[in-house]
């Protein structure tokens, strides 16, 4: 397999800040690698003909996009950073951009396609979304073959695709992944809604979440504790980091009314959701200051642009637990904030962020706590 990025390499507030840990992570695992040799050994391009394409949905960094780059192909993710990865691998190993098209999941998926190739997202809801959105643009012809972890494989997810697609089986399991083939047989199949709204009953909001977007159900408990320990003061320009469906910026456009609140997440459907969530409970005057960003976290913005920043970090990266993130963020968080500024997070009390605040911005606060988690405050010095 040519040479491809590693989670910590494609990120690039990790080449700015060289004070924190390098984690090197491969870009690829071994359910790739079932899949490009399912392809391979199998002969599966002669399937596509002069017209046809291949899709590829959820490709997390790169390596089925890179590898399949003689074919014509659409490659399809609900993640900012994924793309980014997709987008730095090709070029780092030299792969023509002519033939491919890269899009988010909100958009539509192509026609004509005869090869759809799938890694098996974390969640049920969002691979439900995937295969009602596929089941529009697939023939009887068309080759589906999806691929996990083999304990991200399970009864419901092999329903989901008897219920969309057709008839389902799998592969032996090797190097703890395995592979799913359907057959496309299901006609006028009936769709479950799959985007959830629920109410946030202290401020009587009505909660809109696309399937892919976390605490999809009900209020985040982080989250609401947050929201209920907003910081005290005169702020203009607020980000909500990481923003999620957007309650914690609501609460901020709630508490600071004259407040210009950014919302900001490397989810397209976190980002959509928030914008929905801030035009069906905001008045239109109100609604209309808010901005909305699909971004790698802060990356790219202007040095001293804000005067709070709120963070509930994330942990993870699809199915990567890492640290890696929280370090971008506030280390982001440092660089875009104004003298005095504030970053606010909220955390598990076990993942020991004071200390990475006190490293990066000489002073960390705790601001309350309970039995789950706490509220840290750092204040931007120099």
């Amino acid at each position: 397999m040519n040479e491809l990025l590693t989670i910590a390499e494609q990120n690039l507030v990790l080449h700015r800040h060289p004070r924190h840990k390098k984690e090197t992570l491969q870009a690829w695992d071994s359910a790739d690698e079932y899949l490009i040799n399912h392809f391979t050994e199998n002969e599966l391009q002669k399937q596509l003909g002069e017209d046809g394409q291949l899709l590829i949905i959820n490709d997390g960094f790169g390596a089925l996009s890179c590898f399949f780059q003689d074919y014509k192909r659409t490659t399809v993710t609900d993640s900012y950073i994924s793309l980014s990865s997709i987008k730095l691998n090709m070029q780092r190993n030299n792969c023509a951009t002519e033939n491919i098209l890269l899009q988010d999941c909100l958009q539509t998926f192509p026609e004509n396609v005869k090869i759809v190739l799938i890694k098996v997202p974390k969640t049920n809801a969002y691979l439900e979304y995937l295969l009602q959105q596929l089941r529009t643009v697939v023939a009887p012809d068309t080759i589906i073959v999806a691929a996990g972890k083999v304990n991200m494989i399970h009864n419901s997810t092999l329903d989901l695709f008897e219920k969309y697609i057709g008839s389902t089986k799998t592969s032996l399991a090797k190097k703890k992944s395995r592979l799913i083939f359907s057959l496309v047989e299901r006609q006028n199949v009936p769709e479950d809604e799959i985007a959830t709204t629920w109410e946030v009953e202290k401020q009587q909001w009505k909660i809109h979440n696309h399937a892919n977007v976390f605490s999809r159900n009900h209020l985040d408990i982080g989250g609401r504790y947050l929201m209920d320990n907003l910081p005290d003061g005169e702020f203009e320009k607020i980000v909500d980091l990481g923003c999620g469906n957007g309650v914690v910026g609501m609460s901020a456009m709630e508490t600071y009314s004259d407040a210009q609140v950014t919302f900001i997440d490397e989810s397209y459907m976190a980002v959509d959701s928030a914008r929905i969530n801030v035009i069906k409970n905001f008045e239109e005057e109100q609604s209309d200051t808010a901005r909305f960003v699909v971004n790698n976290g802060l990356v790219g913005f202007k040095p001293r642009s804000y005067d709070l920043i709120l963070c509930n970090p994330p942990f993870h990266q699809q199915q990567v637990i890492t640290d890696h993130i929280a370090w971008s963020m506030f280390n982001d968080a440092h660089f875009c904030l104004q003298d005095n500024g504030e970053l606010v997070i909220v955390g598990n009390r076990h993942l020991d962020y004071q200390d990475k605040l006190e490293r990066i911005f000489g002073n960390c606060e705790l601001v309350t706590e309970n039995k789950k988690f706490v509220i840290l405050r750092a204040v931007k010095m120099d």
